[in-house]
């Protein structure tokens, strides 16, 4: 007596996810397997967006479904790519399996995908599994090798071509035609390229204000109209593009002599009292110090390693009270006070956001997200199946990545790279810079909680980057917890689970080189540590890139409120800047309008982004984590709805950790 299996098959909503092959599938239990069938495209062809229900006919009841097996035959001359979602299949006693798919299938072979319900290592029992298993990571270590970008940084994908990308690593279609990853691209986009072979300085603000005008943002304008102002210039350490360099600072350091005594406010508050009560803070760009400037157009560039003291003020203000531009005292080395003239004062600041602008895209923008995220992502691929639990969580986490960081070593910092060109510390001193950062690197600086106690941050007001990061952090930390003990159900299965000790063990050695110093887990013991370990991930790749990436264009747009390098050395005196010498130290135009380009393109969205509370693609089967994903969801939406309700009542509002505009992974 036969048995009938009715076999739904779903193909990606995107762009070209649809093939005209001819498709086969075979059905894998526990009791046997069906014929190889072919798939009948004359009841309903694979059409991107199609769901399609087919019977397949056994000679037997297969038992448990265990796997299916996919494959694609086309035409010679021909070669068509499809994008299956999943696969639902209902056996004969009603019961439905899930293979969840979501790859690319580019070529003639067969594929082998499991029911959806998550498995460990060591749970495996069946033969035909285990070696599917095996052979899975296998094939995806030959896809996904380790490459070295440049000595001292972290390792890269193996990868000479976009099209030597795996194809589900490589940006949809709808994408690739929405983003050209040029800054030719963006001038032209911007109506730039008129400014953009003009290597003069630029001769008034005025010019500046009318190069910009045309390409504001809400955010942007109100930097263009209030970046002056000290109480602007002190809440960017807060919630700017890099609120990761402010610190409290309860003792002054001796290269830093701001005399104690110093009134510090309108109430007559001494330096001495108001640090004694926590409210001065630290923003110490000693990892600059010496690092080898840039030529660009035939002149040497500058970049300081300021010391910047801030003062939270009665009115809760982050107000700047004292800036020394270089790092060892002395007689040519003055330190600017509010009470300076107005462009003395002026331009101590800017050298200050020069310098925050340069160690912001380096450090804390290229290094801590995006090669980060790619270490991450390689060591995902190349350790864990599809069916492990951990793949499960944070496969989402890594779309694109691997493409956008390829693009970013060709076009931002390679030789000809705008990043290279354009900024104070391109060239030789990128490298300098990088290295410095690698070494600086801890892990309890990637996990928030960790990193706000260790600047001393807790409670400080108006913080809302500290705000919405721990809620994010917490309600990422409540999913990953939620969804990993229901697979790790006590501190051994976390230590005898071998895939998992080989994704961190690469992650250690690839990512962060074996430093023992970082911090960073060279092995898992205990279900806490693991849970800690994959919401820093989930956290790195979606949040914090968002936090200092979506506000670049907002924030440097506005050249002077972000200067990429700086034509004069500091100054040596006071007394001597005026709006001339001011101009004359800014970036000149070729310099300004590239870099503005480059900025705005990295700070587009995407119609195809995919951000956190959205799960397209559907891993979990099982009906608890789906539930969690649910709850999730959940939280998401009510943090989304208590930043919008706080933004209403702000002047600047903060949205760069808002959920809706948080972008799943490293994408752009």
């Amino acid at each position: 007596m036969t048995v009938e299996y009715q076999v739904t098959v779903s193909t990606e909503d995107v762009a070209f996810a649809g093939t005209i092959d001819d498709v086969y599938i075979t059905l894998v239990g526990q009791d046997g397997s069906s014929e190889q069938v072919k798939l009948d495209k004359s009841k309903s062809a694979f059409h991107k967006g199609d769901e399609s229900t087919f019977t397949v006919t056994c000679s037997e009841d297969l038992g448990q479904l265990l796997e299916i097996h996919l494959e694609k035959q086309g035409g010679i001359i021909i070669k068509d790519s499809w994008l299956p979602a999943k696969v639902e299949v209902e056996s004969p006693d009603g019961k439905v399996y899930s293979f969840p798919i979501y790859h690319w299938l580019t070529d003639s072979k067969k594929h082998f995908f499991r029911e959806g319900a998550a498995v460990l290592d060591f749970q495996e029992t069946n033969p035909q599994m285990i070696k599917t298993r095996k052979n899975e990571l296998k094939n995806q270590k030959k896809l996904y090798r380790w490459a070295v970008y440049k000595e001292g940084l972290p390792l890269c994908m193996e990868a000479d071509t976009l099209k030597s990308l795996p194809p589900d690593d490589r940006y949809s279609y709808t994408r690739e035609l929405e983003f050209n990853f040029t800054a030719v691209a963006a001038l032209g986009k911007l109506g730039l390229e008129a400014w953009s072979n003009c290597i003069d300085k630029w001769n008034s603000m005025r010019d500046i204000e009318q190069l910009y005008e045309c390409h504001v943002t809400s955010m942007s304008d109100y930097a263009m109209k209030h970046w002056r102002e000290d109480a602007f210039f002190g809440y960017q350490f807060l919630n700017g593009v890099n609120p990761m360099m402010i610190q409290r600072c309860k003792t002054l350091p001796s290269k830093f002599p701001v005399p104690l005594d110093m009134n510090v406010s309108k109430s007559q508050l001494t330096l001495r009292t108001e640090m004694m009560k926590g409210n001065i803070f630290l923003c110490d760009y000693n990892i600059l110090d010496g690092v080898e400037t840039n030529t660009i157009n035939g002149r040497k560039q500058f970049l300081a390693a300021p010391l910047v003291l801030l003062h939270k003020n009665e009115d809760d203000e982050m107000m700047p009270i004292a800036i020394q531009l270089k790092q060892e005292p002395g007689e040519d080395n003055p330190i600017f006070f509010p009470t300076d003239s107005e462009y003395d004062w002026l331009l101590a600041k800017t050298y200050v956001k020069s310098a925050d602008s340069n160690l912001h895209e380096l450090n804390y923008h290229l290094l801590r997200t995006h090669l980060l995220a790619e270490v991450f992502a390689v060591s995902l691929q190349r350790n864990l199946p599809r069916v492990h639990p951990v793949y499960k969580l944070l496969i989402c986490h890594s779309r694109y990545t691997l493409q956008i960081n390829f693009l970013a070593r060709n076009s931002l910092i390679s030789e000809s790279g705008t990043i290279t060109l354009y900024t104070a510390s391109g060239g030789k001193g990128m490298l300098t810079l990088l290295d410095r950062s690698v070494s600086s690197l801890t892990y309890r600086s990637l996990c928030m909680p960790d990193d706000i106690i260790d600047r001393g941050l807790e409670d400080l007001p108006n913080f809302y980057y500290r705000d919405d990061g721990l809620k994010l952090w917490n309600i990422m930390q409540r999913f990953v917890h939620g969804i990993l003990s229901f697979y790790y159900k006590n501190n051994c299965m976390v230590q005898n689970d071998a895939e998992l000790q080989n994704w961190i063990q690469e992650i250690f050695q690839n990512g962060f080189l074996r430093r023992s110093e970082t911090g960073i887990p060279q092995k898992f013991t205990a279900v806490a540590e693991l849970v800690k370990f994959v919401t820093m991930v989930m956290f790195t790749c979606s949040a914090h890139h968002a936090a200092v990436n979506t506000g670049q264009y907002d924030l440097y747009g506005w050249m002077p409120n972000g200067p990429s390098t700086m034509q004069e050395p500091p100054p040596t005196q006071k007394g001597k800047a005026d709006e001339a010498s001011f101009l004359s130290t800014l970036p000149d135009v070729q310099t300004t309008v590239n870099i503005m380009a480059t900025i705005w393109l990295l700070s587009m969205q995407s119609s195809d982004a995919r951000y956190l509370h959205d799960f397209v693609e559907e891993h979990f089967t099982e009906d608890f984590p789906k539930y969690k994903v649910t709850m999730f969801q959940r939280d998401l939406i009510k943090l989304i709805e208590d930043i919008k309700c706080r933004n209403e009542n702000l002047k600047l509002p903060y949205t760069f950790l808002d959920p809706k505009l948080v972008e799943n992974s490293v994408a752009i």
